[in-house]
C-alpha cells in the first residue's frame, strides 16, 4: 500500500512539474502607464491601466485598457521594444480589430476603460506576424515589450504636450 502511495505522490508531482514547464509563465500581467515611462519622457498628468490574462490553452490573451486624465486618445498598442528606446507596433488594443470601444475615439477627456477584448496569433502586426502567443507572452515576461497609448489634437503642429502626443503620451514598460 505505502509503495503504491508513493507512486501516486511521485507521479502526481511530475505531473505537476510537466504543466509548470509547459505552462512557462504567470497567466496575468498587469502595468501602470505614465509619461514618465515614454521615450522621451514627458510631464502628462494622464495614467492608465493594462490588464492582461494568457488563456488557459495558451492561444489567446484576454485584455483591458483604462485611462485617466488623458485627452484626444486615437491609438493604444503593444510595441516590441525595451524601456528607454521606441520600438514598432506588434499588436492594436485601440482601436483592434474588434474592441469593445467604451469612449469617444480622439476628441476630448476621457477617463474609464477604453477597451477591451481579446487577441490572438492572427492579430500580430510587425515584429509579432508570425509568431506564437506564447513567444510574446515570454516579451511581456521578459521586457521587450511596452504598452503605449496615442494622443493627437488633431491641430498642427503636433507634439505640443499632453493631448497632442502622437508617438505616445502614456506607456507602460513590462
Amino acid at each position: 500500500m505505502r509503495r503504491l502511495i508513493g507512486v501516486l505522490v511521485a507521479s502526481l508531482a511530475g505531473l505537476v512539474l510537466v504543466g509548470v514547464a509547459v505552462a512557462g509563465f504567470n497567466s496575468n500581467r498587469s502595468v501602470h502607464l505614465t509619461g514618465d515611462q515614454e521615450f522621451p519622457v514627458n510631464t502628462s498628468a494622464g495614467q492608465g491601466q493594462a490588464s492582461f490574462h494568457l488563456s488557459e490553452d495558451g492561444m489567446s490573451v484576454d485584455y483591458k485598457l483604462n485611462v485617466a486624465n488623458i485627452e484626444n486618445v486615437f491609438m493604444g498598442h503593444i510595441h516590441m521594444g525595451p524601456p528607454g528606446a521606441n520600438g514598432p507596433i506588434g499588436v492594436w488594443l485601440y482601436p483592434s480589430t474588434t474592441p469593445n470601444v467604451r469612449g469617444p475615439v480622439g476628441q476630448g477627456r476621457f477617463d474609464g476603460r477604453i477597451a477591451d477584448g481579446t487577441f490572438t496569433a492572427a492579430d500580430f502586426v510587425g515584429p509579432f506576424a508570425g509568431k506564437t502567443v506564447a513567444q510574446v507572452w515570454e516579451l511581456l515576461e521578459n521586457g521587450g515589450a511596452y504598452v503605449n497609448v496615442h494622443t493627437d489634437d488633431g491641430v498642427a503642429p503636433s507634439n505640443t504636450g499632453p493631448g497632442d502626443l502622437p508617438g505616445g503620451e502614456i506607456r507602460a514598460n513590462f
